[in-house]
């Protein structure tokens, strides 16, 4: 029990008031007491759900299905010992650290056939990365996802996840999200619009999230949300779906801002009824057909969810240009992308899909929809590094290895537990049971990538960036 769990009274009378008269108020304040149970969502852009069941269940993962995802799980472990996230298959990119209840957005959002996998979406707020990398999974990895953040702190965490699950059609962008109904009117297939909230069905992980609670914090949090939204209605294409959720239960931040974009755009959009989203949402369905998650229902985090579609243009009173300043990256010309995608080919069995741009000592591999957005938008971050050039030739990326090293045919060594321990730690490695090759080469263990290494002579020299080098604790 999480008894220093901060319930004060103010906030527990406003809920009283707030909710359904069919739950109850002592099993909601001794929810919010447990602590919630873990859970984890499956990376399906380099295993398969079988293949990581199979997998997990001789280390004693515990794994029961997540109703509402279908590559979601909750999870316990026999063995403790080692770190969640020093798992290898952690490090690997094959799961994702995730509430299950923060699932549901995009459940949501692609259990309808407007929502296109090739087609141009975006994630409105990203950080840390849970939801944009579930859905560049069911997208897997076609078309283009632009992922936002305002927050600046948090962009470098989001990048790292993206990389580290193999996401490969995602430009990241920085900025309040209200500028994309300014900047691109009607522009995205769907979007989801997970927006910041007061955060009160975060308590159970956070014992701390209702310290300073108010009213008057609700209010304009609720007015900011409702901008957001607007906004993001303005960037959806007619006929395209956009989800509003929050890990909030207030009816302002939640039911109202709904509430107000009908009061504002009438017939424009249409709520759908998320009823029969997956079996027993019923249960937190409210009378719009929205998702009202309280704790106590599914014994997770709480959550709200909403989901509408644009039947017709509005006018856009928002419309304004952004300034984008001078486009760094060039096209590379086919003389010189051609002979690299061969050797690529050659060496590793695999081939990367997107466009290559260059930019000084880079060579970039854009999303295919890229150019829908070129020129409009400003990225901090387009697809992935490719290469780095130098007088020589070209160094492949850390990143690219994450992205294309599983399905890699050859160019590619296998590491026992102990090696694989070893290069995760930063030190290079003597593969006893490899024959010694030349250049670069993609390291795997157990079949899935770790990174990138160098042949000298016998030996694999370590390339992995500094910042993903762990001291100790590593695998099972």
């Amino acid at each position: 029990m999480h008894d220093n769990t901060y319930l004060p009274d103010h906030f527990l009378r406003h809920i009283a008031a707030i909710m359904p008269a069919h739950l109850s108020m002592d099993e909601f304040v001794a929810s919010c007491r447990r602590p919630l149970r873990r859970s984890i969502r499956v990376n399906t852009l380099k295993i398969s759900v079988a293949a990581f069941v199979a997998r997990m269940q001789p280390l004693g993962w515990q794994l029961d299905p997540v109703p509402w995802c279908d590559t979601g799980f909750w999870l316990s472990r026999e063995d403790e010992s080692v770190p969640l996230g020093n798992t290898a298959e952690h490090l690997s990119g094959l799961f994702y650290i995730q509430e299950a209840s923060s699932m549901l957005p995009v459940t949501a959002l692609f259990a309808c056939e407007q929502t296109r996998r090739d087609g141009m979406l975006l994630d409105a707020a990203a950080a840390p990365g849970s939801k944009t990398t579930q859905i560049a999974a069911l997208m897997d990895n076609q078309g283009m996802l632009v992922a936002n953040e305002y927050s600046s702190s948090r962009l470098k965490v989001l990048s790292a996840n993206l990389q580290r699950c193999g996401v490969t059609n995602v430009g990241m962008t920085h900025f309040d999200a209200k500028v994309f109904g300014q900047w691109l009117p009607e522009t995205f297939d769907a979007i989801l619009l997970d927006a910041p909230c007061s955060g009160e069905g975060t308590v159970r992980k956070d014992e701390d999230a209702l310290r300073n609670w108010s009213i008057e914090s609700i209010d304009e949090i609720a007015a900011v949300q409702q901008g957001l939204l607007e906004s993001a209605f303005h960037a959806l294409k007619p006929g395209g779906v956009l989800v509003y959720s929050t890990c909030t239960l207030s009816l302002q931040e939640n039911q109202a801002v709904c509430q107000s974009l009908q009061d504002k755009f009438g017939d424009a959009f249409s709520f759908d009824s998320l009823a029969d989203l997956f079996p027993a949402a019923e249960k937190a369905c409210t009378p719009e057909g929205y998702l009202h998650v309280w704790p106590q229902i599914f014994d997770s985090e709480g959550f709200f969810v909403a989901r509408l579609r644009k039947q017709h243009s509005v006018p856009n009173t928002m419309f304004k240009p952004g300034k984008l300043g001078k486009f760094p990256f060039s096209p590379l010309p086919a003389k010189e992308s051609e002979p690299m995608l061969r050797e690529i080919e050659a060496a590793f069995g695999v081939v990367p899909q997107g466009n290559l741009f260059g930019r000084s000592e880079e060579i970039w591999l854009f999303p295919q929809l890229f150019e829908q957005v070129q020129g409009k938008l400003r990225f901090d971050r387009i697809g992935l590094k490719l290469a780095e050039t130098f007088k020589k030739g070209y160094r492949l990326t850390h990143e690219w290895a994450l992205a294309y090293g599983d399905g890699a045919s050859k160019g590619f060594v296998e590491l026992d537990i102990a090696d694989a321990r070893e290069f995760m730690m930063g030190r290079d490695v003597w593969p006893e049971q490899e024959a010694a090759g030349t250049g670069e080469v993609i390291v795997r263990y157990q079949g899935h990538t770790l990174g990138m290494g160098k042949w000298v002579g016998s030996r694999v020299k370590n390339a992995l960036p500094r910042e993903l080098v762990r001291d100790n604790n590593l695998f099972v």
